[in-house]
């Protein structure tokens, strides 16, 4: 039995097989201008059939770059996969296509403890930049990349709870608004607002002030239901609901500041016989793929998946305009269903 490691193709070999020096090989499968076309088809049948491929990372590296971007996504100490905010999941899959499109590949990294938290890739020469997103809660390692940061790193976050680092976010003040005109069209006349305006989301606050702009501007008072920090944005979201009921509440719908928080208050609502959406409207924010098949469906705002990717790498790479706060806001649509369908 030969046990002999078999030995793979070199550019000597694709030389021999295609009768032509080593140079010319390196020339052809370069894309050389002074190499023929005929030539070149002669190089690439000859690699193809011996099974020849160009080590790609190594000629990028000495290009210069590494055709890779480095996407951390910030979890919560001792979450499991299975518990990681769907959202997290989605931009995740936005970014990486974004990424694939304009000819790069993604290294991607889950990080929650502190003890191993780590950004240095381009510094290793591991990426050419990278992309932070996930939780706001493991304030630890927002505050690990936020001493990383320089003018000479090519890095874009997510939801920053920190306005200086290079942020990109929806556009939460026209989700709030949306919410509040979706509702009042309906026949909704107390809306409430469900969520933190004073956590390191600062997202949440953003859509609080969409909504108080939307409420003042049709001549209502706007109304908080305040969530206090919980294991998960579902059990905040069905506590502040209970709390919010059990002292009288009077408010007719509600939006809440995520569709986690938005279902986590279904559930109560339902728990407590309230029924949605005759006596309670809801409208959450995400578009998670979980509130297609709630019960009812529920009403959210959707903010544009794609193009968060795109700007996201388009920020990382120094494509485009980044400076100006309306280039690094993500379109945001009402996608209506069956919760707020009075």
């Amino acid at each position: 039995m030969d046990t002999r490691t078999k030995r793979r193709p070199t550019s000597i070999d694709v030389a021999e097989r295609a009768g032509v020096s080593q140079s010319t090989v390196s020339r052809a499968l370069a894309g050389s201008e002074v190499i023929t076309e005929a030539t070149r088809a002669r190089v690439l049948r000859a690699a193809e059939e011996i099974g020849y491929f160009v080590d790609e990372r190594a000629a990028r590296l000495r290009r210069g770059s590494t055709g890779t971007i480095a996407v951390v996504v910030i979890c919560r100490p001792g979450q499991g996969a299975a518990d990681i905010n769907p959202f997290s999941y989605m931009l995740l899959g936005s970014v990486c296509l974004a990424a694939s499109e304009r000819g790069f590949e993604t290294l991607v990294s889950f990080q929650a403890r502190e003890e191993d938290l780590f950004g240095h890739y381009e510094e290793r020469g591991w990426a050419d930049g990278l992309v932070v997103i996930g939780t706001t809660t493991n304030r630890a390692a927002w505050d690990y990349f936020r001493k990383l940061e320089s003018a000479d790193r090519n890095v874009a976050y997510w939801g920053s709870p920190f306005e200086d680092l290079e942020w990109v976010r929806s556009d939460n003040r026209a989700a709030g608004r949306l919410a509040v005109e979706h509702l009042l069209a309906r026949g909704y006349r107390a809306p409430c607002f469900l969520g933190a305006i004073d956590s390191a989301q600062h997202q949440f606050a953003e859509r609080y002030e969409g909504y108080c702009e939307a409420m003042r501007a049709a001549g209502l008072n706007p109304s908080l239901i305040a969530t206090r920090e919980g294991a998960t944005r579902e059990e905040e979201g069905a506590e502040a609901c209970a709390r919010y009921l059990a002292g009288g509440g009077r408010g007719d719908a509600i939006f809440a500041a995520c569709d986690a928080m938005a279902l986590g208050a279904l559930e109560e609502l339902a728990r407590r016989g309230v029924s949605v959406p005759g006596e309670v409207g809801l409208v959450g924010f995400d578009d998670l793929p979980a509130t297609r098949y709630s019960r009812p469906p529920l009403t959210t705002i959707a903010p544009d998946a794609a193009a968060a990717g795109g700007l996201l790498i388009d920020a990382v790479l120094g494509n485009g305009e980044q400076e100006a706060e309306g280039r690094r806001r993500v379109p945001v649509s009402l996608v209506a269903r069956g919760s707020t369908a009075r």
